[in-house]
């Protein structure tokens, strides 16, 4: 299925029923009164949070959603029937604006959870109602109101503990097929990733993390160039960034962190502050001793004091230590503890794995 992460659909609330107008009419009880009953409350539409989506591509087919109406009043004091609700399952991480206002209305991130996004409109009242001491024959009723309806712009930011970034062919889609289970398409041409990929790093039973391979960013991205401005924010709620620096590229190790750094600022100032780890990829077209000067030189160009691994996504070289240190760093200094994941074997896996 195509990845998709914006839509646009309309949702319309169900109406109100009518109330009615009806007096008792039985034999041998003349002037029976006045039994007409209320109508129906209109359906709402909500939206809930279904863990098994990761896409909002069913919204390319269906756009219009409308929930049921209200059913009218009816003699003998009869309510009218509720309306019924319309049910619209999204993705983990949806946010919601309205698309002609602009006004926010939410966000959904947890697997069940539900937001009312057109409220049904309210039921009309029966003119039993409208008894009393002085008006013992009412002949009023009145209408339901008619339900919300609004068009609502869905927007998808991906969950993941770790965010991966770099320039296209860096290795970032080589390097998630090697941690997780995900199977991104890899290639020797650029932008080979169209969109992203989550992948589950399983470490232990019950331990590991979630990992986002965006496509690669290039210079301008934040301003539209190449197809990092519109993935860009899949990143926002990482916790950590692994910031992929090819060795055998053209263009020096410093000057591709700084390409991305500037990009990083240029989006969201709160993104580039957010922590990140530099790793050093494709150390198997290297010696040990050239990679190390390649590190001490990186350091030394950028004057930079964070995590440095090097690592080789084709034969699993240094990715032992990296994700020994990744779920360290996200169970200890973290403040949500890292996700429980859903084990098929008590083996514990080894990123290494052939």
């Amino acid at each position: 299925m195509k990845f998709v992460d914006e839509a646009t659909i309309r949702v319309e609330a169900g109406n109100g029923g009518d109330g009615c107008v009806s007096f008792r009419r039985e034999k041998y009880i003349p002037k029976g009164g006045p039994d007409g009953g209320d109508g129906g409350d209109g359906g709402g539409v909500w939206l809930e949070v279904d863990p098994n989506l990761n896409t909002l591509a069913d919204f390319r087919m269906r756009r219009v959603f409308r929930a049921g109406r209200g059913g009218n009043g009816q003699g003998r004091n009869r309510t009218g029937h509720k309306g019924a609700d319309e049910v619209i399952r999204i993705p983990p991480g949806t946010r919601v604006w309205d698309a002609d206002s602009g006004e926010w209305v939410g966000e959904l991130l947890d697997p069940g959870q539900r937001l009312l996004v057109a409220r049904g409109g309210f039921h009309g009242i029966g003119n039993a109602r409208f008894k009393s001491s002085v008006n013992r024959a009412p002949r009023q009723s009145t209408p339901g109101s008619a339900g919300d309806r609004r068009n609502l712009r869905l927007e998808l930011v991906l969950l993941a503990d770790v965010g991966l970034l770099g320039l296209p062919n860096a290795g970032k889609s080589s390097l998630i097929r090697r941690l997780s289970g995900a199977r991104p398409k890899v290639a020797d041409y650029p932008f080979t990733t169209l969109h992203p990929h989550l992948g589950v790093v399983r470490v232990a039973p019950g331990r590991g993390f979630v990992v986002a391979d965006i496509p690669g960013l290039i210079e301008g991205a934040a301003e539209g160039a190449g197809l990092g401005l519109r993935f860009l924010k899949h990143l926002a709620r990482t916790r950590v960034l692994l910031h992929l620096v090819d060795l055998a590229s053209d263009e020096s190790p410093a000057g591709q962190v700084r390409t991305i750094a500037a990009e990083l600022a240029r989006f969201d100032p709160g993104l580039a502050a957010r922590e990140r780890w530099l790793v050093l990829n494709k150390t198997d077209l290297w010696s040990p001793v050239e990679v190390e000067e390649h590190g001490r030189a990186l350091r030394r160009e950028l004057a930079w004091k964070g995590p440095l691994y090097s690592v080789s996504a084709v034969t699993g070289a240094g990715c032992e230590a990296l994700v020994r240190d990744l779920t360290a760093y996200l169970e200890v200094r973290s403040e949500a503890p890292a996700p429980v994941l859903e084990e098929t074997s008590d083996t514990p896996w080894h990123p290494l794995r052939s």
